[in-house]
């Protein structure tokens, strides 16, 4: 269709015009309508009244001559044409015009008038070349019709009556569409100037540059709509930005241990490491660079899988102390390596609904945590505890801390606090917005707190399953 082509703006023009077009139109139509039908509804009321009015002088018995006069006396001085007859056939004699008895009165208004009621005529009369109204009023003496009040007046011709009104009605209205139109005009501008500009912005976020905004001026469905559109691009450059700095992290994570593995490798094949024992020392550092090359790898699958909601999970009941005890029995080797004190109080009442092999990844991610910021020597206590409706594990140790301004961003991706360190034996930088994410998913909380040189402490709180 050709209207599927029209802009906006021009479908809305259209729509003004047409509707005032139409409105004009329409009032006029019923404007006549109502004042020809005012016109006629006042003349019959008016005849019906005279005719009433000589009615009222009649005093019964065959209509007197008397009365004839006083009728004819009333005619002169009036405009309608008013007749008093014993019988209707005597009409042709009166009326200008020719008139058929039979169809004058029929045998259902003969009721009507023999009851006392006034008949009105209507219709058109070549002679006048118009309609003419008409009242033909029953003049009774005890039930008995003596005679008939004939009152009838041309109609004048409603492009008579509407003559000047049309005059007026038309440049009236010529001004009015105009102005209507020029107005319209106007404000379908101003409409659709919020939306030409998310057009130019949308095309300019189409090509790269999200940093368009459009202004709100208004609070309609279009402001709401220029609201939406400025909070959608702040989301598209933030995501943008995001997956920047996370290719760039990425690169940069995957730079090191690559680096290291292709020195470590390329040494050996040169001949640089000819000692066996050197070569083995080498083929370990190559098989650490892997193991870390692997973890990120996992991370960020994980992490890839949590952020698009495609990330499967396998619940059911977990009695959580067993749970943890378990997995910290896995640790007890590696913590005597660094002569770390585990101590552990759990309440064995908890059971909670959630994934054990998510679970137990959420854990170890703050035990690894940890055991990795806990220097030899040190402590890391592991209490669950129940509070109502939920339960809570707080791991603390008693490491080097994390200042106010880290703890801010430390489950961002790739953030770390100690970059120095993170080369050596740090992570992959990605754990606790793993965490973070598992957290979410199991309906529960994480809160950190740390003092720098005091330690930290992460307490997890779950939902608690009120029955089993």
């Amino acid at each position: 269709m050709r209207l599927n082509r029209l802009t906006l703006a021009q479908k809305l023009w259209l729509t003004v015009t047409v509707t005032v077009f139409i409105t004009v139109l329409f009032t006029y139509l019923l404007s006549q309508f109502f004042y020809e039908k005012l016109y006629v509804d006042n003349v019959t009321s008016n005849l019906l009244l005279q005719a009433e009015l000589l009615a009222n002088d009649y005093e019964g018995g065959p209509i007197s001559d008397s009365f004839k006069e006083k009728v004819d006396w009333y005619n002169e001085k009036n405009i309608a044409e008013i007749f008093a007859v014993s019988n209707p056939r005597e009409l042709s004699a009166c009326l200008p015009f020719d008139i058929d008895y039979d169809t004058l009165i029929s045998s259902d208004e003969r009721e009507k008038l023999l009851k006392g009621e006034p008949v009105k005529k209507e219709g058109y009369e070549e002679r006048f070349d118009r309609n003419i109204v008409a009242i033909i009023y029953p003049l009774l003496d005890d039930e008995r019709l003596e005679g008939i009040l004939y009152v009838y007046l041309p109609l004048a011709s409603i492009k008579d009556l509407m003559k000047d009104f049309t005059t007026f009605w038309m440049i009236a209205s010529f001004l009015f569409i105009v102005v209507s139109i020029f107005l319209g005009t106007l404000w379908i501008n101003r409409l659709i100037r919020p939306l030409k500009e998310m057009e130019a912005a949308a095309h300019s976020v189409s090509q790269g540059d999200f940093s368009q905004r459009v202004e709100v001026t208004t609070v309609d469905e279009i402001g709401q709509l220029a609201k939406a559109f400025n909070e959608m691009a702040a989301a598209i450059q933030k995501e943008d930005e995001s997956k920047r700095e996370f290719l760039a992290d990425i690169s940069h994570e995957l730079r090191t241990p690559l680096s290291y593995v292709k020195g470590y490798v390329q040494a050996i094949l040169d001949g640089i490491v000819k000692d066996e024992h050197e070569q083995r020392k080498y083929l370990g550092l190559i098989s650490r660079e892997t193991k870390r090359l692997q973890d990120l790898v996992q991370d960020l699958l994980d992490l890839t899988k949590l952020e698009s909601n495609s990330f499967e999970m396998e619940e059911g009941p977990v009695a959580f102390a067993q749970l943890i005890e378990d997995i910290l029995m896995k640790y007890k080797i590696r913590f005597q390596e660094k002569d770390i004190t585990l101590a552990f109080n759990l309440d064995p009442d908890p059971i909670i609904m959630g994934d054990e092999r998510r679970l137990e990844q959420i854990l170890q991610n703050i035990l690894e945590n940890a055991y990795r910021y806990t220097p030899n020597g040190g402590k890391i206590t592991v209490e669950l505890t129940s509070q109502d409706d939920h339960c809570i594990v707080t791991i603390t140790d008693n490491g080097i801390g994390i200042s106010e301004e880290h703890l801010q961003k430390i489950t961002e991706r790739f953030y770390r606090v100690n970059k120095a360190r993170s080369r050596v034996d740090g992570g992959t930088g990605l754990g606790l917005s793993i965490v973070e994410k598992l957290m979410k998913m199991h309906n529960g909380k994480m809160k950190i707190t740390s003092k720098i040189g005091e330690g930290t402490q992460v307490q997890l709180i779950f939902p608690i399953l009120s029955e089993v």
